[in-house]
């Protein structure tokens, strides 16, 4: 059977058998015209049949395919790259491959990071790379330093009981990031600003407006983590972007005239390297966003007697921003700049201190629970068994509802003597009590003998320090005593020597 294959402008005939597989064409084809196939680390060439506008499967046999006499196939090269590095994402549990050349190992890690945040929206001060032995990858370091290879795995770790927090964030969930916020006041503010960073570029309308409210702004940095604001040095750039530059880069419409409406400011907010949000939207290709946003820097404001241009407006209020902060600083007496970490709190030394950043989960970070107690409903189970109406022979007596139990009826004339009864027996055994108190006294005052107390002369030990009139504080006592319990103090060691006496020994005294 003779068909024909077209390859690069070419037009050939080839004797094939109808039972032929089509990988058994291919290498016909190779053949014939000198095709060169390769595969390695970087990626594959191979071949391409196609056949009435379908692409052809290698282990179909050309009679399967409705291949016969005369057909016409047409063959194409096709080269696929394979990722040069896969990076494995600890919180999502899945593994992100990083496409480009053999170039991007002779990179630095701080431009793989950047990499990282465009594709799962992470800030990098909130994660850290790992090789797969395990060791920390510095921003300053080039990948090739770590001995990384083409299609090595790096693992992406985050900071400890952050897990939960983050997932909340890649979820939109508001209520699950409020159950893992943090108790120290500086985190909570770094955690308000990173959920305001991802809500905005994943376009979480409803996350974005809680944050907004929590008093976390758009056009604010969202920075590092106070375990690392001393060394400021060593900041990675992408550390300055804000949510209003996440919201532009993936396109947030709803988000960025959310962030516009609350703060004008965020039409002129910079980025490391000097963009603002439409030149980031007119990069990324985002029309409406780029349409909302010209309109919006090229509108007026107007005010009763005057409309000025709204770029102008910004240029305004920034001064006036600009004038706040300069009054702020005179009135410190150094004029510098307040260092917020504190005396006792914790900071990070790379190469030093224990990691902070392993991925633990929230309850192995050292966290005590959970802040929201959520309480647990009922099991379906035991709503439909207490609805279902059944033999009381059949049914135990715990399940039994506790109305159909009926008490015999109380007459007034037996709960008058039932109360009387009760109160005769009271009254016996106070009497009864009383008794035998008296009796203990008496048998026991004459059989204890103690030395005699004499309250005058008595010689106290002597202190290091005698206040004046010390013998007035320490025989007052004694005269407070007789004069509220009406028992001398020497009656009252005979009275607890007795009790104890017969409490200690009563089948003697029998």
């Amino acid at each position: 059977m003779r068909i024909f294959i077209s390859f690069e402008g070419s037009f050939e005939p080839f004797d094939v058998s109808a039972e032929d597989a089509v990988r058994a064409v291919k290498l016909m084809i190779k053949d014939y015209f000198h095709i060169p196939l390769s595969e390695d680390k970087q990626g594959k060439t191979y071949l391409q049949l196609m056949y009435a506008g379908a692409v052809l499967n290698d282990d179909w046999s050309l009679a399967d395919i409705g291949v016969s006499l005369g057909a016409n196939l047409k063959c194409l090269v096709k080269k696929e790259n394979k990722p040069t590095l896969y990076i494995y994402n600890a919180v999502t549990q899945e593994t992100m491959p990083i496409m480009g050349s053999i170039y991007l190992l002779g990179k630095k890690v701080s431009y793989l990071k950047t990499l990282i945040t465009l594709r799962c929206g992470f800030p990098v001060s909130i994660f850290c790379l790992r090789t797969p032995q395990g060791r920390e990858m510095y921003d300053c370091n080039t990948l090739i330093d770590y001995q990384t290879d083409i299609g090595t795995t790096l693992r992406l770790d985050v900071w400890d009981g952050w897990k939960e927090f983050l997932t909340g964030c890649l979820q939109g969930q508001k209520l699950k990031v409020q159950q893992y916020l943090s108790e120290k006041e500086p985190v909570l503010k770094y955690q308000k600003r990173v959920a305001l960073y991802m809500a905005a570029f994943y376009g979480y309308i409803e996350l974005t407006e809680w944050s907004l409210q929590q008093g976390a702004r758009p056009n604010e940095a969202v920075g590092v983590h106070p375990y690392r604001e001393w060394c400021h040095e060593t900041y990675h750039p992408d550390t300055t972007k804000c949510p209003i530059h996440a919201a532009a880069e993936t396109g947030q419409l709803l988000v960025l005239k959310a962030f516009i409406n609350y703060n004008v400011l965020c039409l002129d907010c910079k980025n490391a390297v000097g963009q603002i949000p439409l030149t980031i939207a007119l990069k990324h290709k985002h029309k409406d966003c780029v349409l909302y946003l010209v309109a919006k820097m090229w509108s007026m404001v107007s005010y009763s007697k005057i409309s000025i241009p709204m770029r102008i407006y910004i240029k305004i209020k920034q001064w006036l921003l600009r004038a706040q902060h300069h009054i702020l600083q005179r009135r410190r007496h150094d004029g510098t700049q307040v260092f917020r970490t504190r005396v006792g709190d914790f900071v990070m030394v790379d190469g030093f201190t224990q990691p902070k950043m392993t991925s633990k989960e929230w309850s192995k970070a050292g966290n005590k629970g959970i802040k929201s107690k959520v309480s647990r409903l009922p099991s379906f189970c035991e709503k439909t068994q207490s609805r279902k109406t059944s033999d009381p022979v059949t049914v135990p007596w715990q399940q039994k509802s506790v109305g159909s139990i009926k008490l015999p009826p109380i007459k007034r004339n037996e709960f008058s003597r039932l109360q009387e009864c009760y109160s005769s027996n009271q009254k016996k055994k106070m009497a009864t009590s009383r008794k035998k108190k008296v009796m203990t006294t008496n048998l026991y005052s004459a059989q204890v003998p103690l030395p005699s107390l004499a309250t005058r002369g008595y010689s106290h030990p002597p202190f290091y320090y005698v206040t004046p009139k010390a013998a007035r504080f320490l025989t007052s006592s004694l005269e407070s005593f007789l004069e509220h319990s009406g028992k001398t103090a020497r009656e009252n060691a005979i009275y607890c020597l007795a009790t104890a006496r017969y409490h200690l020994y009563p089948q003697q005294q029998g």
